[in-house]
């Protein structure tokens, strides 16, 4: 991968509940290659598993870096779920191991959290509601990091989508025994949807992906939200979860953005027009603006920057971490 005629180029990987996917390019001309793999890193004791995040990785850049061509890996950022809580591993071995695989001198490690604000604001200040089946907040003034929220479906992730699927689920059982607050029309969802609903502790309880499960009902909660008035005050009162961590991480001075990214707002009005108006009163000095990419766009921004120099962005111990060898 050397030569005299190669580019200085860049590798940007985003690590999720999916598996891998992964971009080539340089600063110039920008990403020539993508590639994914459909398995996810696995965790272990020390976190997310270094080794297997190589197994992954080494195929994918082999197949980049020859559709790409001539590029000399120099700067590589990888945005990762969870590295927040479980990268220590990742953070100690992976430099030393890009190094020795590819030369690469420059490596960030990114929380998804970081590539997904990175990819929908990139460098300047405002915050990021990231929403799928979990829920985190994440904001910056270009000093420092503040995050809200992400503590998982049974501590927290409000408002996200195994938070309105359990809230719909919760208003179908009180239909269903006749307790105030119930809705009549998520309870027939409800049975649609997981049979009948004297069976749904022992369908969802063992499930090791109940969140997963309880965010597929989320969009049968939006779809009632226009004639249900209990679906709609759950999206509602979620809507006012969001606006709640995004006033948590907002920077207070200047003129910042917020914008939101993330699967969960594919449920599209009945959740972004309560939205909306949560975060107008709320955060009334802030313009919501649309997401500009993904976290994988958020990753390619870093990496693309990191090869010609340093980053814009604030460098935090577990949000965003970076490394640089000898000779830059």
């Amino acid at each position: 991968m050397s030569g005299a005629s190669e580019e200085s180029g860049f590798l940007a990987v985003d690590s999720g509940g999916s598996g891998l996917r992964a971009v080539v390019g340089t600063a110039e001309r920008g990403p020539l290659a993508r590639r994914a793999s459909g398995e996810p890193v696995r965790t272990g004791d020390r976190g997310i598993d270094p080794g297997h995040f190589m197994e992954q990785l080494v195929p994918l850049v082999r197949a980049l870096t020859a559709e790409a061509g001539a590029v000399t890996l120099t700067a590589v950022a990888v945005g990762a779920a969870g590295l927040a809580s479980l990268g220590a591993g990742l953070r100690a071995e992976l430099p030393g191991t890009l190094a020795r695989e590819w030369g690469v001198r420059r490596v960030a490690l990114a929380a998804d959290a970081v590539t997904a604000y990175m990819g929908a604001l990139g460098p300047r200040p405002g915050a990021v509601i990231a929403g799928g089946t979990g829920l985190i907040a994440v904001g910056t003034d270009l000093t420092g990091w503040r995050r809200a929220d992400g503590w998982g479906h049974l501590l927290g992730d409000c408002g996200s989508g195994a938070w309105i699927g359990r809230a719909g689920l919760e208003a179908a059982l009180r239909a269903h025994d006749g307790r105030e607050g119930g809705s009549a029309r998520l309870l027939s969802c409800a049975q649609e949807v997981f049979g009948p609903v004297v069976g749904l502790p022992g369908a969802l309880y063992p499930r090791p992906d109940r969140p997963a499960a309880l965010a597929s009902f989320a969009p049968r909660v939006a779809a009632c939200a226009g004639e249900d008035p209990v679906a709609a005050g759950i999206l509602r009162e979620a809507a006012r979860h969001m606006a709640d961590s995004a006033a948590a991480v907002c920077p207070a001075g200047g003129e910042p953005r917020v914008a939101v990214t993330g699967g969960l707002f594919k449920l599209g009005d009945p959740l972004l027009g309560p939205l909306d108006e949560e975060l107008t009163r709320r955060l009334p000095q802030v313009r919501r603006v649309p997401a500009e990419g993904d976290p994988l766009h958020g990753a390619v921004r870093i990496a693309a920057e990191l090869s010609t120099g340093p980053l814009t962005l604030p460098g935090d111990e577990t949000m965003l971490s970076v490394t640089t060898r000898p000779g830059d």
